[in-house]
């Protein structure tokens, strides 16, 4: 067995599933760094990925353009990010409950859209053609590299798209004036108010955003990666990229390492399940066990730089 699962792992159809599986976990880690960033806990990731994903489908069949529905994807989640934003800054509800009503209007609700917008149950089987999926890209050159070839090139649109919006978002927090002011809300909203930064609009444009990558991820899901919509089919990656933004402490860089991380261990679970005498139970918890060993190892590294600095400045107060 184990050199059944060696001889899978070190293969580069093996590197290319674990990028593929990342993508849509990237996308909605970025959006929760940007709106972690701000000082907004955006808990609805899941479910703004799954109705992103039920209208990406729908509006590129309607259309019959892919793009039509990567672009409807992304507005439904920023749609659904001002949403969340409105009821929480406005109307004073707590984040975390919008973000679960979201998540339940994705796990429920969804299914009546569906039905409603199309007379279906369950999935838009029927609706799929060439037309409304996501196409992959050969980049010239590096396809034909051996081995890094088969590893970078091949992957759909979004899957470059993904990794380009980690450098992109670095530069628009680190050297844009929007990003100073999204982090100056963040860190300390009275100050950046007395400056004359609008703290409201400032969260409402960082948790627009935020519903916007993760409805590129939605997107990417039905029209890539499951090619079709279907009920259950995010499973939890938004939860899980609430965990590597948390593991990659807030950063990009950190947040997109962490992504890898988990789509290595999606992967990991996709390979071993074919493997012969290996229990199907046992390898559907390791993207779980994972997540929680490197929230351990994250935790564990928080409260060792904390007692350094406290060591450091013995002034402050414990």
């Amino acid at each position: 067995m184990w050199g059944q699962l060696f001889d899978t792992i070190f293969k580069a159809e093996f590197l290319f599933s674990v990028i593929r599986i990342t993508a849509p976990i990237l996308f909605a880690a970025m959006g929760a760094v940007i709106a972690d960033k701000a000082g907004v806990v955006n808990i609805g990731l899941e479910g703004i990925m799954m109705i992103s994903a039920l209208f990406g489908v729908l509006f590129s069949y309607w259309a019959q353009s892919w793009l039509v529905g990567v672009i409807g994807a992304l507005f439904v989640g920023a749609l659904l990010g001002l949403m969340m934003g409105f009821f929480a800054l406005k109307l004073k509800t707590d984040i975390i409950l919008a973000g679960i009503a979201v998540n339940m209007m994705g796990a429920g609700g969804t299914i009546f859209l569906l039905y409603m917008f199309t007379g279906m149950r369950g999935n838009t089987g029927a609706l799929v053609s060439s037309n409304i999926l996501i196409p992959t890209v050969s980049i010239p050159l590096l396809q034909n590299i051996p081995i890094l070839g088969e590893i970078l090139s091949g992957h759909s649109v979004l899957t470059y798209v993904a990794f380009l919006l980690v450098w992109l978002i670095w530069l628009l927090l680190y050297r844009t004036p929007l990003g100073l002011n999204i982090r100056a809300v963040g860190e300390n909203p009275n100050a950046a108010s007395s400056v004359g930064v609008s703290v409201l609009r400032i969260k409402y444009i960082a948790i627009s955003l935020s519903g916007a990558l993760a409805g590129l991820g939605g997107a990417f899901m039905s029209m890539y990666y499951s090619q079709g919509w279907n009920s259950g089919m995010v499973a939890g990656r938004g939860f899980i990229a609430l965990a590597a933004q948390a593991m990659g402490r807030g950063e990009p860089v950190g947040a997109m390492f962490s992504s890898l991380l988990f789509g290595l261990a999606q992967a990991l679970r996709t390979k071993v399940s074919g493997l012969q005498g290996v229990s199907s139970y046992l390898v559907s918890l390791i993207p779980y066990v994972v997540t929680i060993l490197g929230l351990v190892v994250y935790a564990a590294s928080t409260l060792k730089r904390v007692k350094k600095i406290k060591a450091a400045h013995p002034e402050v107060k414990r």
